[in-house]
């Protein structure tokens, strides 16, 4: 969607839940406009009507994201409306919280049990948080009993990574600019801070990939392993967002024969 394009779909949206909103009870009973008027709202904002105006025509103003919470307390908007108006906007929820270690529901960790191909279940911070056998059996020195389970750190730090990976190099190069486009929605999460910084000491391969500042979508494709039993294994990578977890991704690999 271009800029000036997300601009007036937030505008057509506010005015919309504006509208839907009761008039205030100090009010006069007849009314010609429905809901709430534009000063109005920007007195319960503690904002200017201009401001309002421009929002809602879609011109290019700032709204910054203390303003847009105080109108999304204003307009009353739901959850999945409110991450609606941010993401119009361009900005993050400052109320947004971050997910725990313990906030995966059972059913999303139970997923990966339910795939016949290599499957594992990878949270923030990239670490693994379930997987089933046959991920187990693939992933030597990751999933098959170590107890590391980040995949960053295991792909950088582990001797394993570099047998069991073919073409390491530009598959770890990869992964970091994978990993930096989720970074940047987590900029003020110590734990997803804490990795980037403890592989910037650790691994001047990583410390190096890092400071390119590439940044790519997880776009999935071809994956080959060398595996030290199974010998050259080929599989196309898919990786799932859960709705209700979006910060958690299942990634598939089904074989290629």
């Amino acid at each position: 969607m271009k800029e000036t394009d997300s601009r007036r779909v937030l505008g057509a949206f506010l005015r919309a839940h504006r509208e839907r909103m009761a008039p205030p009870a100090r009010a006069a009973t007849r009314r010609r406009t429905p809901g709430l008027r534009r000063e109005e709202l920007a007195d319960i904002c503690g904002v200017s009507a201009t401001w309002i105006t421009w929002l809602e025509q879609g011109r290019n103003i700032s709204a910054s994201p203390t303003a847009l919470a105080r109108l999304a307390e204003a307009l009353h908007l739901a959850p999945a409306e409110r991450a609606y108006l941010f993401d119009l906007a361009g900005k993050r929820d400052p109320a947004a919280p971050l997910d725990n270690e313990g906030d995966i529901p059972s059913d999303l960790l139970n997923l990966p049990s339910v795939v016949t191909v290599p499957a594992y279940l990878l949270d923030r911070t990239w670490t693994a948080r379930a997987w089933n056998r046959p991920a187990a059996r693939l992933f030597v020195g990751w999933l098959d009993g170590g107890e590391e389970r980040n995949l960053l750190r295991f792909i950088f730090l582990s001797s394993a990574a570099r047998s069991l990976i073919a073409g390491w190099e530009e598959r770890a190069r990869r992964v970091v600019a994978e990993f930096r486009a989720d970074y940047s929605r987590r900029l003020h999460d110590p734990l997803v801070q804490a990795v980037v910084d403890d592989l910037s000491e650790q691994s001047p391969i990583f410390l190096r990939c890092w400071r390119e500042q590439m940044v790519l979508h997880r776009e999935g494709g071809e994956r080959k392993f060398n595996h030290p039993l199974d010998g050259v294994r080929r599989y196309r990578q898919t990786t799932l967002l859960a709705v209700s977890q979006p910060d958690c991704t299942l990634v598939c690999l089904s074989p290629i024969e």
